[in-house]
């Protein structure tokens, strides 16, 4: 597979790698170079993979402030 490498340094990822990857468009990567060999790989992300699983209820911010207020703990 070819890229090629425009005037500001940028370059297409292939859909093979992209898929194979998957990635996503706003998905970063990551270079590294040991040796004589550059990697190339997805950077992940495993806080997203928690969310929406922490249920939680609506709240009152001012009885919240209120309430760190009186026990003393600073934010």
């Amino acid at each position: 597979m070819k890229s090629k490498i425009t005037s500001k340094y940028q370059t297409t990822i292939p859909r093979e790698i992209s898929d194979r990857l998957n990635l996503s468009v706003s998905d970063s990567i990551e270079w590294k170079i040991e040796k004589d060999k550059i990697f190339v790989e997805p950077v992940n992300k495993p806080f997203l993979k928690y969310k929406g699983s922490i249920k939680i209820k609506s709240g009152n911010i001012k009885e919240d402030i209120i309430r760190t207020q009186n026990s003393g703990t600073n934010i």
